[in-house]
C-alpha cells in the first residue's frame, strides 16, 4: 500500500502538473491515473492507498491534473477537463482537437516514465470517466507496449478512428473495463458499446459491472487489484 508521506507535486517537469507517490524507494512498475471531469489528480489517491500490490514490489503512481477549460455541456463553466463535451450523449459530436491535444500530453507522461527507468511494459494507464476515455484513446495508440489499460466508467472516444490509428505494439494489450449498471452520466450501454467495438477489433476485455452509479465501489477495487497483480506480475 502507498502512503501520503511520499506525495509530491512536479509542475515544472512537463505540460501537465502531476501528483506523484511511491509505495517504496525502488519502483518496478508505474500506474498513471487520469481523473474524471471536474476532479483533479488527487481524486484517486485514496483508491491507490487501498491497493495492495506488494507482491510485485514498489509501485510508482502518477496522478496528472487535466487543463482547466470551459466545458460546453456545463454552460461553459471552466473546470479541469481532458477535452470539451458538447452534449450529453458524448459521441454525436466530439472535441477531436481537445482529445488529440490531451493525447499528446498523456503520451508525454508515458515517455517520462520510460525515461525515469520504468519500462512501458511495466506501466499501466488507468482512468475514470473522461480519464477512462483518454486511457483508451492514448493507450491504444501508444507506440510502445503497455502492461495494461484500466478503464473505469467511461467509453471509447473517436471510435471510428481506432482501427486505423491503433498501434501495432498494443493490438493485444490487456484491458480491464468496469462500469456501474445505474450510471446516469456515462450510461452502461455506452460502456458496453465500447467494449463490443474493442472486442470486434480483437481485444480481450476483462469486463466487470457493479450495482452502482457513476462511482467506484469496494468490489471493483478488489477486482482491479487482482487484475493489476496479474498484468504486472
Amino acid at each position: 500500500m502507498v502512503g501520503r508521506s511520499r506525495l509530491s507535486r512536479y509542475p515544472e517537469r512537463m505540460a501537465l502538473e502531476t501528483l506523484e507517490l511511491q509505495s517504496g524507494p525502488n519502483p518496478v512498475a508505474s500506474i498513471v491515473v487520469l481523473h474524471g471531469l471536474g476532479a483533479d489528480g488527487s481524486d484517486f489517491v485514496p483508491i491507490a492507498e487501498q491497493l495492495d500490490l506488494s507482491a510485485i514490489g514498489d509501485v510508482r503512481f502518477v496522478f496528472p491534473d487535466a487543463p482547466v477549460r470551459p466545458v460546453t455541456v456545463n454552460g461553459g463553466y471552466q473546470m479541469r477537463a481532458w477535452y470539451d463535451i458538447f452534449n450529453a450523449d458524448l459521441v454525436r459530436r466530439e472535441d477531436e482537437a481537445g482529445l488529440r491535444a490531451s493525447l499528446a500530453d498523456v503520451q508525454a507522461l508515458l515517455d517520462r516514465e520510460a525515461a525515469l527507468g520504468i519500462a512501458p511494459q511495466r506501466t499501466v494507464l488507468m482512468g475514470f470517466s473522461q480519464g477512462c476515455a483518454m486511457t483508451l484513446l492514448a493507450g491504444l495508440r501508444a507506440p510502445q507496449r503497455l502492461a495494461g489499460l484500466a478503464c473505469l466508467s467511461g467509453y471509447l472516444p473517436l471510435a471510428a478512428r481506432t482501427a486505423a490509428e491503433r498501434s501495432a505494439a498494443n493490438q493485444d494489450v490487456q484491458i480491464f473495463m468496469a462500469h456501474g449498471r445505474f450510471d446516469p452520466i456515462v450510461t452502461i450501454d455506452r460502456g458496453l458499446a465500447s467494449c463490443a467495438t474493442l472486442a470486434a477489433l480483437g481485444y480481450a476485455i476483462d469486463w466487470r459491472e457493479y450495482p452502482m452509479e457513476h462511482s467506484v465501489c469496494e468490489e471493483e477495487i478488489d477486482d482491479l487489484n487482482r487484475w493489476l497483480l496479474k498484468v504486472l506480475a
